[in-house]
């Protein structure tokens, strides 16, 4: 692979829900899901050199943890096939990007209604992350919009008119950090040391 090819170029995100057998689907219905494959500290730091930046070149990320060339581009592959890398994508600053209203909104829903809540959900404009959860709510939602008022009609128009939705809570982001960005010096997730930069 030529130094200057990107690590993920050519890598689509796995789709969710794939053919059952193919890498990161789930599996058919009765039959076990493969165990996961331990990661040791290489695998580890090549997943957070990619998290920080998903064009990094196959040289750059073997150089960065101290492999060869083909044992890292064998270990990026293994561990796209693992279904542990599920795609390469952009980190946004939604402000900068004209979506300058976060919030996280918690829903309650009816019971057993969750695989029909979640199609719905993911329709709305601006949804970013949603996820089933335990305790006083039943799923927390990310949501990034163009302002406060754009905020206001999803919440009061879209997310209530879902027959399933029995209540909804929302809470405005006022500053967020994203701990991808771990600048120089600076100890990475888990207290990881940084990867430097090429």
């Amino acid at each position: 692979m030529p130094d200057e090819q990107m690590a993920g170029a050519g890598a689509a995100p796995v789709p969710s829900g794939g053919a059952p057998g193919a890498p990161g689907a789930p599996a058919a219905p009765g039959v076990p899901a493969a165990a996961p494959r331990p990661l040791d500290p290489i695998d580890r730091s090549i997943m957070r050199l990619l998290q920080a930046d998903g064009r990094a070149s196959i040289r750059s990320v073997a150089e960065q943890v101290h492999v060869s060339r083909a044992n890292a581009y064998a270990r990026i592959n293994r561990l796209i096939d693992d279904g542990v890398i599920r795609g390469f994508t952009a980190r946004v600053n939604h402000e900068r990007a004209g979506q300058g209203a976060s919030a996280y909104i918690t829903l309650k829903i009816v019971q057993n209604s969750w695989r029909t809540v979640r199609e719905q959900l993911r329709e709305l404009p601006g949804a970013a992350h949603i996820a089933l959860v335990s305790g006083d709510f039943d799923v927390l939602l990310l949501v990034h919009t163009p302002d406060n008022r754009t905020l206001r009609e999803l919440v009061l128009t879209r997310l209530q008119a879902i027959p399933e939705v029995l209540s909804t809570r929302t809470l405005l982001v006022f500053e967020e950090t994203d701990l991808l960005d771990t600048g120089p010096g600076l100890p990475g997730p888990n207290g990881a040391p940084p990867l430097t930069e090429e």
